[in-house]
């Protein structure tokens, strides 16, 4: 990392937050409908954009070199294919009948006073075994969508329930990014780091599924209609490919093609031409989401190249190494889920984010004699925490996305990521599982 660290260089993150998210909370004060979706995010973040490539000490051209060297970053490359990919899915799905027949399937097996939870636990089961949140949450939402608009229940609740499973999902799967990338920084076992994370995300997740089964009003009714069962293959296809760890964009083409010969072969004049018709119109319709993601990506990379993340990284230590003493393992655990939190936070990836912060937790983890267990387990939760939060995150964007619901009101309704952030308060406070060094 090329910088000298500048706490000045997170004022475009600021900037785009206060625009943004202050412009919503503003309109939703004047009671204006859709107050989030007044302001696009992809038109904030542009001022956003234009301070950072201001603040960098070098030649406009070089500056705006960076800009797109973090537009054109693998990961953020990798979730435009899967907003585009899940945007087909969802328009193709829906246009042959295969949202509203799986609604009704679905409808027909689960008790309608366990639906929601029933939700938390299909999208944590699928992240588990899928290893992301992305195509869970591209999978299960438009589902929990159709549910939504057939019963009582709100729609960001059943979006909030959503990205909360998948991201639960996404912290213990061992086949995901974010556990690779926690258990290689701090010289862990995957098993291991399963085992230790799991004291912490399971009790969470059923504390989560205890709140949302006692304390949300089942609807009253619940009218099922007519389906025709072959409709619904297409996500059953998909959720069995992703349970058996398909790719996940061989998953979402698998669950385009099978839509588009069901709808073919069952609905008359579904032709290949409208079928393609379907799949731009799905493609187009994650466009907004994916402007923003690779703005965001590049104005990640103008933060950490201006000393933003430096910034962040030697503060955290600087703490970290003041705190050293009798108790210097809580104090080195709260200084690793701050970096990582932070650094999530500034850039909006987590696994960006573990990644970053990875080299200096392990120092710190090794300085404190904490468990190489505990180190990741931390690192992973309160990534994920604020991934599942942050409504310019990748997960949020998406399900907004498929919903046109405010990513901020889903956000709002994601609990488990709350409970899991307090859970990781307490865990660090009390020592909870206890530390045991190797």
């Amino acid at each position: 990392m090329n910088s000298q660290a500048k706490s000045s260089a997170l004022l475009p993150l600021v900037v785009f937050l206060v625009l943004f998210i202050g412009t919503g909370t503003l309109l939703t004060y004047q009671n204006v409908d859709m107050a989030f979706y007044q302001l696009s995010a992809a038109v904030a973040i542009v001022p956003a954009i234009v301070i950072a490539i201001m603040q960098h000490k070098g030649k406009l051209n070089q500056s705006i070199a960076l800009f797109i060297q973090g537009v054109g970053e693998s990961n953020i490359i990798t979730m435009s294919f899967i907003y585009i990919m899940a945007g087909a899915f969802a328009t193709v799905a829906k246009s042959i009948g295969g949202v509203e027949a799986t609604v009704n399937f679905g409808l027909s097996l689960i008790p309608i006073d366990f639906i929601v939870p029933g939700f938390f636990i299909i999208a944590a089961f699928i992240a588990t075994a899928m290893g992301t949140s992305m195509g869970t949450i591209a999978a299960i939402a438009p589902i929990g969508l159709g549910i939504s608009e057939q019963t009582e229940i709100s729609s960001a609740l059943m979006l909030g329930v959503i990205v909360g499973g998948a991201m639960f999902g996404d912290n213990l799967s061992m086949i995901s990014d974010t556990t690779i990338a926690a258990t290689r920084t701090q010289n862990c076992e995957m098993r291991d780091k399963f085992i230790f994370n799991s004291k912490i995300a399971f009790p969470t997740a059923i504390i989560t599924l205890f709140i949302l089964y006692f304390t949300i009003s089942a609807p009253s009714t619940v009218a099922i209609k007519d389906y025709e069962l072959i409709k619904v293959i297409p996500y059953i296809a998909i959720l069995v490919l992703a349970v058996s760890g398909i790719n996940v964009f061989v998953v979402l083409l698998a669950g385009i093609l099978s839509c588009g010969l069901i709808g073919g072969i069952y609905n008359e004049g579904y032709t290949a031409l409208k079928f393609s018709q379907d799949v731009y119109n799905g493609f187009a319709s994650m466009n907004e989401i994916m402007i923003l993601s690779m703005m965001l990506g590049g104005l990640g990379e103008l933060i950490k190249v201006n000393g933003g993340i430096t910034w962040i990284l030697q503060s955290i230590d600087k703490f970290a190494k003041k705190r050293s003493g009798e108790n210097n393992k809580k104090a080195g655990e709260w200084s690793i889920a701050a970096l990582v939190s932070f650094a999530d936070i500034c850039l909006a990836n987590n696994t960006v984010a573990i990644i970053l912060t990875g080299g200096l937790s392990k120092e710190i983890m090794e300085k404190n004699g904490i468990d190489p267990r505990r180190s990741a387990s931390i690192l992973d939760m309160a990534s994920c925490v604020f991934q599942g939060l942050i409504p310019y995150g990748a997960q949020l964007l998406l399900a907004g996305s498929l919903s046109k619901i405010s990513p901020v009101e889903i956000a709002i309704n994601n609990w488990y990521c709350v409970l899991l952030g307090l859970a990781v308060i307490v865990s660090i406070s009390f020592g909870i599982p206890k530390n045991h060094t190797k």
